[in-house]
C-alpha cells in the first residue's frame, strides 16, 4: 500500500467542464478559513471572469553600481482635467483682460528613446533651451528635478529606458480677452458655446487654465467634455463638445463621412470679387512654434468656396466655406487671394512683403519669413499675441516634446509631457497644437508642498492682483511685459454656424461684421 496524502479523483463531469477546483487542505491544517477563503468561495466561478492579479514584478539583480529604474506607470485612459488641475490657481480681471495667477506646475515625461544613454545636462542643453544650464543646475540644488521621483543631485546622470523624470516650475500664461464664454445650447449629450476669441480651445503649450476646457470647468461646472472639434486661438464662434464617450465616437464618424457643414465670416482687406471664389492651393505648414503655414505645391491638398456678403469701402465681410480642414486653410486661402483678414496678426503681416503673401509671392525663406514675422511682432512689443515669448524663441528647432511653445506644441495637456498629434477635423483649430482631450494619462496629480503651492495671498477678488510673492529662479517674475490691449486679441474671424446629420447650431454675427460698421 502507497501512504501520503491521496490525490482527490473529482468526477468526469467536472474534468469535461475544464473547472478548476482546489483540493481540500491537509488534514493537519485544522485553522479557520480567513474571508474569501471558505469552500463555497472557491468552487463558485468568477462573474467578472478576471484572473487573479499578478504578482510584483521583482527587482532584477543589479551589477555594482548600476541604477535601478522602476517599471512604468500603468496608463489611466480618460478624460483627464478634475478638481486638483482645476485649483491650481485662480483668475483676476484687469483692464478688459482675464489673468492668470503664477502658479507651480510640473512638467513631467518618461524618457524618450533618443535621450537613452545621454546624460540629463545634455539632454537639458540640447532640446529643453528655453532656459540657460544654470537655471536647470539651480532647480536641482533647489530640489526641482526629480528622476524616478529622487531628488536629482547630479545632472551628470546618465538616462535609461523608463526614466521619469519631473521638472517643476512656476508657471505664468497669457492674458486673454476678459469675454465671457456664452453657453449657446445644452442637452445630456452635448454643450455648444460661443468662444471669444483668444483663447485656446484646450491646454497648450503657454495656456492651461486660460482656455475654453478650463473656464468651462471652473466657472460653470462643465467637467469631462469631449471635443468634437477646435477652432484656432484667435478664432471665436461656434464651438462643441460632446458629453460622453459615444457621442463623440458618433459625431467623429460624421466627420469622417464628410456629413457636417462649417461656415465662418470674416472682415478683409479691399474689395473681395462679387462671384464666388474657389481656392484649392495646397497648404504646408513652415513653423509648428511659431504657427505659421503658406502655399506650396509640396502642402495638403485643400478647397475653400468663399462668398462676398458686404463691402464697406474699405473692407469686405466675407462667408467661408470650408470642405476640407488644414492649418489655418482659411486664413492662408485669403491671403492668397489678395485679401487677408483685416487685423490677421500672422497672415497681414509687413514680413510677407510688399504683396503680403498674394499668389505665393513671398520672396523669402521660411527661415528668413519665420524671423521677419517674429522681429516685427518683437518690435510692436506684442509677441503675447502669438502666444509665444522670448523664452520658446531661445529653445531648440521646432521639438515637440518639451511644451515650450505658444499655439504649437503637441504636448500633453495635462501633465507637460508629448502627445501624438490628431488629425485634422478643423481648417481654422489649431491643428500643430491640438491634443485630443480625453487623451490617455500616466501620471496622477502632483503632490508638491505647501510652499510650492502657494504664490502669495489667494484673496480671491476680481481686478487684484495678489500672490505677488516672486519665484527666486522664475524669469518671468523678473521680466516686465507690456498687456495686449483687448482689441489686439479680437481676430475678425468667426465660426458662424456648425451642422451635422441631426443638429445645426448658430450664433449671432460679430458686430465687426456688420455691413455700415467702420474700423
Amino acid at each position: 500500500m502507497r501512504h501520503g496524502v491521496r490525490r482527490a479523483v473529482w468526477p468526469a463531469w467536472v474534468r469535461a467542464a475544464g473547472i478548476r477546483v482546489r483540493p481540500p487542505p491537509p488534514r493537519g491544517d485544522m485553522a479557520e478559513p480567513g474571508p474569501g477563503t471558505g469552500r463555497a468561495r472557491e468552487e463558485e466561478p468568477d462573474p467578472a471572469g478576471k484572473e487573479e492579479a499578478a504578482p510584483a514584478p521583482k527587482k532584477r539583480r543589479l551589477a555594482g553600481g548600476e541604477r535601478y529604474v522602476p517599471p512604468p506607470r500603468k496608463l489611466n485612459p480618460g478624460v483627464s482635467f478634475g478638481a486638483e488641475h482645476f485649483a491650481e490657481t485662480s483668475y483676476y480681471f484687469e483692464g478688459g483682460l482675464r489673468k492668470v495667477r503664477p502658479y507651480y506646475f510640473d512638467f513631467r515625461t518618461y524618457c524618450k528613446g533618443r535621450w537613452v544613454g545621454r546624460s540629463l545636462l545634455h539632454v537639458f542643453g540640447t532640446e529643453f533651451r528655453a532656459q540657460p544650464l544654470s537655471y536647470y543646475r539651480a532647480a536641482a540644488r533647489a530640489g526641482r528635478l526629480r528622476l524616478n521621483e529622487e531628488p536629482v543631485s547630479d545632472l551628470d546622470i546618465v538616462l535609461k529606458n523608463n526614466d521619469f523624470l519631473r521638472n517643476t516650475v512656476h508657471r505664468h500664461e497669457p492674458p486673454v480677452t476678459a469675454q465671457p464664454i456664452r453657453i449657446l445650447a445644452e442637452d445630456e449629450e452635448v454643450v455648444v458655446v460661443d468662444k471669444p476669441s483668444s483663447l485656446p480651445v484646450h491646454p497648450c503649450g503657454r495656456f492651461r487654465h486660460n482656455t475654453v476646457i478650463f473656464i468651462l470647468g471652473k466657472e460653470h461646472g462643465l467637467r469631462e467634455l469631449h471635443t468634437l472639434h477646435r477652432l484656432d486661438r484667435m478664432t471665436s464662434g461656434v464651438l462643441m463638445f460632446a458629453k460622453t464617450a459615444a457621442v463623440s465616437k458618433r459625431i467623429d464618424e460624421q466627420v469622417r463621412q464628410r456629413q457636417l457643414e462649417k461656415e465662418y465670416v470674416c472682415r478683409v482687406v479691399g474689395e473681395f470679387p462679387e462671384h464666388e471664389v474657389v481656392c484649392e492651393e495646397p497648404i504646408l505648414v513652415v513653423s509648428y512654434k511659431v504657427g505659421v503655414c503658406r502655399v506650396d505645391a509640396k502642402g495638403k491638398p485643400c478647397q475653400t468656396l468663399f462668398q462676398r456678403l458686404s463691402y464697406n469701402g474699405s473692407s469686405s465681410v466675407v462667408r467661408c466655406l470650408p470642405r476640407t480642414g488644414r492649418t489655418h486653410q482659411i486664413r492662408v486661402h485669403l491671403q492668397f487671394l489678395g485679401h487677408p483678414i483685416l487685423n490677421d496678426p500672422i497672415y497681414n503681416m509687413e514680413a510677407w512683403g510688399p504683396d503680403r503673401g498674394k499668389g505665393g509671392r513671398i520672396g523669402k525663406t521660411d527661415e528668413e519669413l519665420l524671423k521677419a514675422l517674429v522681429e516685427e511682432h518683437r518690435s510692436k512689443q506684442s509677441l503675447e499675441i502669438l502666444g509665444i515669448g522670448e523664452e520658446d524663441l531661445n529653445s531648440a528647432g521646432e521639438s515637440k516634446d518639451c511644451g515650450n511653445s505658444g499655439d504649437c506644441t503637441k504636448s500633453d495637456p495635462v501633465n507637460g509631457s508629448s502627445c501624438p498629434a490628431e488629425d485634422e477635423k478643423d481648417p481654422e483649430r489649431n491643428d500643430v497644437a491640438a491634443c485630443p482631450l480625453n487623451i490617455d494619462t500616466n501620471l496622477e496629480p502632483p503632490d508638491k508642498d505647501k510652499e510650492l503651492r502657494l504664490c502669495g495671498n489667494q484673496d480671491g477678488q476680481a481686478g487684484e492682483k495678489g500672490w505677488d510673492e516672486k519665484d527666486p529662479l522664475c524669469v518671468e517674475c523678473r521680466t516686465s511685459r507690456r498687456d495686449p490691449s483687448p482689441k489686439e486679441l479680437v481676430m475678425f474671424l468667426h465660426a458662424l454656424r456648425y451642422k451635422g446629420a441631426d443638429f445645426e447650431y448658430c450664433s449671432s454675427m460679430p458686430e465687426w461684421a456688420m455691413e455700415d460698421w467702420q474700423e
